[in-house]
């Protein structure tokens, strides 16, 4: 799932504060259902279509099953939409077995129709937030940081293919007009005066388009869901740099002691893009990417409600080797908890995953075991901390399967999209 875009710093709360508490009409009669187990999430998606209203109260649009999309279009900017992420993640290694996890995420977010930011005539109406960070196995540290702009001079992202930009900071494909199912991506990104890196991804497998008829399903409003675009196993090849004089600017440290990678690993791409993201009583959610040894994937996300059950509209889905899709009921069990001497969050620091093999049709447990127990982004701007990290995927041998990454959301404060 991946969507986070956390409410930003005291710049930008005002703003921030209107897009999120936006109420659309109820919904009561699918509520009593789903809680009286009358509704499945099928017949919720199958309910909600002929509901889903082409605008939120905002104005702004709202994901439409059966959509055809067109690329490198779509790959880009959708102004017409509230939030918009584009997030990368994945693993990394070096020589001598180094290993070291990464992220890199792009928020784009809208300010409220008609009003002052709609007609600014610095930048404009939206505000660009971006995450990087990096896990090096080796010596424990995770280095992180944020960056806050306005769309203009320092942040943007085209609307015709995709080429997203935060700072010195961007995303975007290998050539600008690729129609392909598998075109490249360049990435570059750096953390502080810390680290650097630039990444080639190219896709081993043709784009997922996650959910039903176009739609990912996120709770029983008509507008919570989003376009959900994933490249599920990319792979990565570039440099990290690793710099030593902590008081020179990261990407134009040449000078400095540096410790200069050769680096080759695995990515995941997501690209969500939506006007809401949750329903009412939901307070955040645990998401889970998985690159097996075997060529398939993962991914879920459970949403959690306020009184710490799982939305129906929770979901697991398997990506086989040649990239279809097929979904699986699953279950989330806490086994560990890491407390944040930042935030004072307690974070699941182990978990249990429970679902179906549809290879074997057979029940299986996977453990998801961070490789550090401390990958938590505070928010400093965003406002918002959430947990995401690099983990190992074990069956109930003890076997490793395979590389994950985890998000883990509201376990701080409530999310609000």
């Amino acid at each position: 799932m991946n969507p986070i875009f956390p409410e930003v710093g005291a710049r930008w709360r005002a703003i921030q504060h209107s897009l999120a508490h936006r109420r659309n009409p109820p919904v009561t009669r699918l509520l009593v259902a789903l809680l009286l187990g009358t509704l499945c999430p099928h017949s919720l998606f199958t309910t909600l279509r002929a509901q889903i209203p082409l605008t939120t109260a905002e104005g702004f649009a709202v994901p439409q099953p059966g959509h055809r999309f067109t690329f490198p279009r779509d790959h880009g900017n959708h102004p017409d939409f509230k939030i918009e992420w584009w997030y990368v993640t994945g693993h990394l290694y070096a020589d001598a077995g180094r290993r070291f996890g990464f992220q890199a995420t792009f928020f784009r977010s809208a300010a409220p129709r008609g009003g002052a930011e709609d007609s600014a005539t610095f930048g404009s109406g939206h505000i660009f937030l971006a995450h990087m960070a990096l896990l090096d196995t080796q010596t424990g540290k995770f280095l992180h940081q944020e960056k806050l702009n306005r769309a203009g001079w320092d942040a943007a992202a085209s609307p015709a293919t995709l080429d997203v930009r935060n700072g010195p900071w961007s995303l975007r494909l290998a050539d600008p007009a690729d129609t392909s199912s598998a075109p490249r991506l360049l990435l570059t990104g750096s953390i502080r005066a810390e680290a650097a890196f630039t990444l080639t991804l190219t896709p081993a497998k043709p784009l997922v388009i996650f959910g039903e008829d176009g739609v990912s399903r996120k709770g029983a409003d008509p507008t919570a869901a989003s376009y959900y675009l994933t490249f599920s196993r990319l792979r990565a090849d570039g440099e990290l740099t690793l710099f030593a004089n902590s008081n020179t600017s990261a990407l134009a440290a040449s000078d400095s002691p540096a410790e200069k990678l050769r680096v080759t690993g695995e990515a995941w791409m997501d690209h969500e893009i939506s006007s809401s993201q949750l329903s009412g009583g939901q307070v955040g959610w645990d998401w889970l990417s998985v690159h097996f040894a075997d060529g398939r994937e993962l991914m879920l996300y459970q949403l959690r409600r306020v009184d710490g059950t799982a939305d129906p509209a929770s979901t697991l889905t398997w990506v086989d080797a040649a990239g279809k899709t097929q979904r699986a009921p699953f279950t989330l069990e806490v086994l560990d908890r890491w407390k944040s001497p930042a935030t004072g969050a307690a974070y699941p620091s182990r978990l249990r995953l429970t679902t179906t093999d549809p290879l074997t049709h057979a029940a299986v447990q996977l453990d998801i075991e961070p490789l550090a127990k401390n990958q938590e982004l505070t928010g400093a701007l965003g406002g918002i901390p959430y947990w995401e990290g690099a983990c190992r995927i074990r069956d109930d041998s003890g076997r490793e399967l395979g590389s994950g990454f985890l998000e883990l959301t509201g376990y701080a404060k409530a999310v609000q999209l």
